[in-house]
């Protein structure tokens, strides 16, 4: 897993290699800006076969300072560059004021007012070193200074060598595109009169590339940020070696890659595991015989339906390797559980409410790994403490958008309220928050989902940019990923580790899928995405 930094984290990391005396601002200042060249021109080898003309906007602080050096260097390119500046050049930091001199020995700059619109018409490349990191705040007129990038944003991008015209610019953007907030990923709205109009796409100029340095930002992976930033590039800027300071609670890591161990040859199928997977009543078991396969598919070495009778008949038509046990009523579970063998339950998909009510305290009570989704979750939508005073650390809650906001209404109009500070209540905070009261790790699904602790240590999946996969966006897919949770329990691993495992492996079997999946074709994707990995 990588770590993702909040912009105070990467604050911190520049700070104390600075303070160590083993880099200057200066020497980061002049890696970043080679770094943000070197993209470039990676990612679009035509514009370095002959001089272009490129159009670099620098804001007020030090992201505007690596505009500087990114002009000078196209310029020393043979480039045509003209510089625009947002604010006073003597306001500058200290190490932008000295790239800002270093620049103006060989060009002018121009005063950027917000709310004017340099022209693009003749540029081919457009560097946004407005805002970065550090943006705290809406800046009045923002969205109208952006407007034109936006109007004429990325057409370029898609086009091969000497197709592309001259008023299609590329926009490259220096760590963040401006007026998206690093920690969130989502856009601070200015809502001043004269402001942008509604939506995020006019407060934020949506980007081809963006180079970052050291590491990603929250706010590249959550929100619109991954729409917005387009191609996200990591420049080393030499401090590698060193990490954001914190305890567990402060970090939120990437999830790269699951753990998923492979079966020992001698192995027994007790030895992987035993998960029981409650249905519904007739007619709606489709979504545990979902769930259940997915279990048995990652590795568990049994699993169970548990069925009320009327729903037996449909369940033992329809399966094979799976078993089938009836569970009527609670009385019947904690009999079922008198199993010590069963060591992993799955409870909610298309469980119905009152049945939801009647056996998750029996299974919470068993206090086994326990995945709720689904109905386990709305069945305690009006009274979610209940809930959570069941629950132990053994739990994995796996709520959708709607789910989420029955549970933790306070953190779901916070998320939906237009930020207009920095940083922005974001996903991971509210998830964070969310796996605190409930005492259990949370998993808050969406393209960007995000698993917390309840100890605050929170991964983020982003399924976006190479591991997008709208085709997720079915009927079914979320049953799926709470049996491959519980089938990961049931082999052994830690709720936190199997939900960020889950979350990966079903954006995995997705994309090998691809266009036209249904949710039936996730566990049947799970083998080659599973050989892929042991080989």
């Amino acid at each position: 897993m990588a770590e993702l930094l909040t912009a105070e984290q990467m604050r911190a990391v520049e700070g104390t290699a600075i303070t160590s005396g083993e880099v200057t601002g200066l020497e980061l200042m002049e890696r970043a800006g080679m770094g943000v060249v070197a993209a470039v021109f990676q990612q679009w080898p035509e514009l370095g076969t002959s001089a272009q003309r490129a159009l670099v906007l620098c804001g007020p602080g030090n992201n505007g300072g690596d505009g500087f050096v990114i002009a000078r260097l196209l310029r020393g390119k043979g480039w045509e560059v003209e510089v625009f500046l947002l604010g006073d050049p003597a306001h500058l930091p200290a190490d932008a004021r000295v790239n800002f001199d270093r620049w103006c020995a060989m060009g002018e700059v121009y005063e950027l007012e917000p709310g004017l619109e340099p022209s693009t018409r003749r540029a081919s490349l457009v560097v946004d070193a407005l805002f970065g990191t550090g943006l705290s705040r809406p800046i009045h007129g923002l969205g109208a200074t952006l407007a034109d990038l936006r109007d004429v944003r990325g057409t370029g991008a898609a086009m091969a060598p000497g197709e592309r015209q001259d008023w299609t610019p590329l926009i490259v953007a220096v760590d963040l595109p401006s007026g998206l907030c690093s920690d969130s990923g989502r856009v601070l709205r200015d809502d001043a009169p004269g402001g942008p109009a509604e939506g995020p796409e006019a407060a934020s100029a949506a980007a081809d590339l963006t180079v970052t340095f050291h590491a990603r930002k929250l706010g590249h992976v959550l929100a619109e940020g991954p729409e917005l930033c387009g191609r996200v590039v990591v420049c080393p800027i030499g401090l590698e070696p060193r990490r954001a300071r914190g305890g567990r609670d402060d970090r939120v890591t990437e999830v790269l890659a699951p753990q998923v161990p492979p079966k020992g040859a001698a192995g027994h199928k007790y030895d992987h595991g035993h998960a029981l997977v409650l249905t519904g009543g007739f007619g709606r078991t489709g979504a545990a015989r979902l769930a259940a396969r997915a279990a048995l598919r990652v590795g568990a070495g049994l699993v169970t339906l548990g069925a009320p009778g009327a729903a037996q008949m449909e369940c033992a038509g329809q399966i094979t390797a799976l078993m089938l046990r009836r569970v009527e009523d609670g009385d019947d579970l904690s009999l079922l559980l008198d199993d010590g063998r069963l060591n992993a339950l799955c409870i909610g998909p298309g469980l119905g409410l009152e049945r939801a009510r009647d056996l998750v305290p029996v299974a919470l009570d068993a206090d086994r790994a326990t995945v709720l989704d689904a109905d386990a979750l709305t069945a305690f939508g009006e009274d979610a403490d209940a809930l959570f005073d069941l629950l132990h650390e053994g739990c994995v809650l796996t709520p959708h958008g709607g789910e989420f906001a029955r549970l933790f209404p306070d953190l779901d109009d916070r998320l939906a309220a237009p930020p207009d500070t920095g940083p922005a209540f974001s996903r991971v905070d509210a998830a964070r928050e969310a796996a605190r009261r409930a005492g259990a790790v949370v998993l808050l699904k969406g393209p960007d989902t995000v698993i917390a602790e309840p100890d605050g240590h929170c991964a983020v999946h982003a399924g976006v940019g190479e591991r997008a996969a709208p085709w997720l966006a079915t009927a079914g897919a979320g049953d799926v990923l709470s049996g491959l949770i519980a089938g990961l329990m049931a082999r052994g691993l830690a709720p936190f580790d199997a939900a960020c495992s889950a979350a990966w492996l079903h954006v995995e079997a997705a994309r090998a899928f691809g266009p036209g999946l249904i949710a039936e074709d996730l566990p049947e994707a799970l083998p080659g995405v599973l050989r892929a990995l042991y080989a």
